[in-house]
Formats: C-alpha cells, sequence, structure tokens
C-alpha cells in the first residue's frame, strides 16, 4: 500500500471522531512510533482501496447492463439451481 511521498501534494482535513477511536488512534500511534497522521493515513488508504473495487464493479455492471448484456433465463436458473437458491 502506498502512503504518500514528501514529493506528494498534501492537503489537510478535519474530522470529528468517537472519544474512543481518538483514543485506539493514539495508543496505535504511541505503540508505533508513528504520528496519528500517519497512522489515520494509513487507515484511510487501507479502508479506501478495500472499498474501491465495489465501485468499479458497480460501473461495469451498469454499462453492461446500458449495452444489452444480460444474462438469459436459461443462465439465471443455472446459478440458481447450482446455489440452491
Amino acid at each position: 500500500m502506498a502512503i504518500t511521498t514528501n514529493k506528494s501534494p498534501m492537503r489537510t482535513i478535519n474530522v470529528r471522531v468517537p472519544e474512543a477511536v481518538f483514543q485506539q488512534l493514539d495508543e496505535i500511534a504511541k505503540a508505533t512510533e508513528r504520528t496519528r497522521s500517519f497512522i489515520a493515513l494509513t487507515a484511510l488508504n487501507s479502508y479506501l482501496q478495500e472499498q474501491s473495487w465495489q465501485i468499479r464493479d458497480i460501473e461495469a455492471g451498469i454499462a453492461e447492463a446500458d449495452s444489452g448484456e444480460f444474462a438469459t433465463d436459461e443462465e439465471v436458473k443455472a446459478v440458481f439451481a447450482k446455489y440452491g437458491a
């Protein structure tokens, strides 16, 4: 996972978090000898990478639907039969 380099442009955001989340962030930062900003950026990058596939898949599905690419009734029935639905 690429975080950033000193050459990357940086922007600042302010986020309000529950006290418990702040304390966890602080504890991890102290235990790893990293800054809270580093830990928060690492967590945010991880979340964004984990979730971004959904956006790509949804957009691909919409493009397929827009071009008329649908499964036939037989294909749908075969999938349901395979998985017991």
